[in-house]
């Protein structure tokens, strides 16, 4: 059975900022501890050290806001109409980050794993291609904008709907 549209009175904990945060802290505010709760899934990206055989120095994440958390909260309640999902949480940070620091954070919270795992799955690829953020990497080559790469686009595609455009914009 599929969950309905969330309700406005449904809050989405989904959240851009510019600080760290602290995963069991976060963790622990994904499904209350309700009784129901079977399976928590997570993903936590992190600023590589390396990419296209550079070093990264660093990493500065850009956004449009009011657009990107409108993205990001279509993006989870999509996840919650495709499954039966008990809660989720969505954290992306924003500014100049150093390799090593976490840029993102997904839990989702189901009663069942399947439904968590594919859920969760679900939302890291369609924020790495239709949430508007944009990456600029500085690196020891100089600095370089960061395109979605065209396996993030066909991981996404396999969800079905309108695929991302290339240029990773929705």
């Amino acid at each position: 059975m599929r969950r309905p549209p969330l309700s406005a009175q449904e809050p989405l904990l989904i959240r851009i900022q510019a600080q760290d945060f602290d995963v069991a802290t976060e963790l622990k505010r994904l499904g209350n501890g309700g009784a129901d709760v079977g399976a928590v899934v997570t993903f936590l990206g992190r600023v590589r050290g390396r990419a296209e055989g550079s070093n990264i120095q660093s990493m500065t994440l850009e956004y449009y806001p009011g657009m990107t958390e409108k993205a990001l909260e279509k993006i989870v309640a999509e996840a919650h109409q495709r499954w039966n999902l008990l809660d989720a949480l969505l954290l992306h940070r924003v500014g100049t980050l150093r390799p090593g620091d976490q840029i993102v954070l997904v839990a989702v919270a189901a009663t069942h794993r399947g439904e968590a795992f594919a859920a969760c799955e679900f939302i890291v690829d369609y924020v790495k291609t239709r949430a508007p953020f944009w990456k600029k990497e500085q690196t020891s080559k100089g600095a370089r904008w960061v395109a979605a790469r065209r396996s993030d686009r066909e991981a996404a595609q396999r969800w079905g709907g309108k695929p991302p455009a290339k240029d990773g914009s929705a």
